[in-house]
């Protein structure tokens, strides 16, 4: 009989918001697979969990890994995956992986927690009847395509920026004629130095012109069905 594929949703910040059912099945699996070790020997330690293996599994080896733990599910271990913060498959590792395993019939839980872009929508104040997750954008080619997509769809948009970048991206939209448009900038979600922004995007450009960005940001974007409605 296969064994099944756990994916374990890890705190963002605050080691409290790690599960009970998540601490259990890190003890029991056969494997933990981990983006990076260090850091989850950190959630390890803090939880008392005595991993029975602890193996690195990230964005470089896990196409040249999938085959091999695809086998050893199959022989009936238990696998345990997890990112260095927040929930597998979600802009981390764990696709390839869970895709593997369904295409041959083993058993995927994923064990539910935190998700940086969840709490940022939440806290954001826009409508999310309806929202688009971005994720990371391109550094480069197809950058400009994402941005303006996002300035036209009618939904919220969501997506992850970093501190290096921040400023570009608002200057962008500013630049394209949406300095009255509302975005929602999170920082540090969970952790001691959480700071939510919501402002108009011209306002947040002007800020962050004047405060050094730090942190990994989540941005939410107001969309263009609230927007025009608001501004009519």
């Amino acid at each position: 009989m296969s064994g099944i594929l756990y994916l374990v949703a890890t705190p963002i910040g605050n080691l409290g918001d790690f599960s009970f059912r998540g601490v259990e099945i890190l003890k029991a699996a056969d494997r933990v697979l981990a983006e990076d070790t260090r850091n989850t020997k950190y959630l390890l330690n803090h939880y008392d969990i005595q991993a029975k293996t602890l193996e690195p599994f990230h964005a470089h080896n896990e196409y040249k890994k999938v085959y091999f733990y695809t086998q050893k599910l199959q022989d009936g271990e238990s696998i345990a995956l997890v990112s260095d913060a927040g929930t597998p498959a979600i802009s981390d590792p764990g696709f390839l992986l869970c895709e593997s395993a369904l295409n041959n019939n083993i058993q995927v839980e994923v064990i539910p927690g935190p998700t940086a872009f969840v709490p940022a929508l939440i806290k954001s104040g826009f409508a999310l009847h309806r929202f688009v997750y971005e994720g990371f954008l391109p550094l480069k080619k197809g950058r400009k395509t994402r941005l303006d997509a996002m300035l036209s769809t009618s939904a919220t948009t969501v997506f992850y920026e970093s501190p290096r970048r921040i400023v570009k991206t608002l200057a962008y939209f500013e630049a394209a004629g949406f300095g009255q448009r509302k975005a929602s900038v999170s920082r540090e979600l969970t952790k001691k130095f959480e700071e939510t922004r919501t402002d108009y995007i011209s306002n947040l450009l002007e800020y962050f012109n004047e405060t050094t960005p730090k942190g990994e940001f989540v941005v939410v974007l107001e969309g263009s069905e609230q927007y025009e409605s608001r501004i009519k």
